[in-house]
């Protein structure tokens, strides 16, 4: 399983930012839904390696949020609760976002599991992925977050939705390299998957 420890970065600065980033995250089914844990940390537990990192690239986005993924076995049953639960995936998910805190990575997103050189290898294609995402402006995401990934012809019709022009459009999926991040999603998660595979 792959569990998922978000901890905000200044909570007193920024004020409590969990209920959006709740919101932002109720699409991704989870095996435990993502909570509230304590005070200023979200965490969830996923399947899918796919799901961590769109889950990480959505706490990512938004520039307020450490986030730490934990590969590794939880215990079952599981509980009615992510604050109830426990087991090695929650550990090492502990340990990467201890690590963010502590460092001054550009991107804050870390990968602990049983295998080092492969969750570092997971971490770094994140990171980059992350420093796309997180350079975005909000016009870019204006349109973006109107597309569809793999579905052609749609340029046009988000066009119309904004009143810009398909040229607009191109140049901003362009710009925000897009389809570059979308190429890169499944790397990340097969190195993610690969951790949990070779033990």
């Amino acid at each position: 399983m792959f569990t998922l420890t978000i901890n905000q970065t200044d909570s007193r600065r920024d004020g409590d930012r969990v209920p959006q980033l709740l919101k932002d995250l109720r699409h991704i089914p989870a095996r435990l839904d993502f909570d509230r844990s304590v005070e200023d940390e979200v965490q969830g537990i996923v399947d899918c390696p796919h799901q961590a990192v769109e889950a990480a690239l959505i706490a990512l986005r938004c520039g307020s949020w450490y986030v730490g993924i934990g590969v590794g076995p939880v215990n079952e049953p599981l509980p009615n609760q992510i604050k109830d639960a426990s087991g090695h995936g929650l550990i090492y998910a502990r340990r990467a976002v201890d690590r963010l805190r502590n460092g001054k990575d550009r991107v804050p997103v870390a990968v602990e599991g049983p295998l080092a050189d492969l969750a570092h290898e997971a971490e770094a294609v994140l990171r980059l992925m992350g420093h796309i995402v997180r350079g975005r402006s909000g016009a870019e995401w204006r349109v973006l977050d109107l597309m569809t990934p793999g579905v052609r012809g749609q340029q046009k019709a988000v066009a119309q939705e904004l009143g810009i022009t398909t040229q607009a459009v191109s140049k901003a999926v362009a710009r925000a390299q897009w389809n570059e991040e979308h190429a890169a999603r499944p790397a990340a998660a097969r190195l993610l998957a690969l951790i949990l595979e070779v033990r």
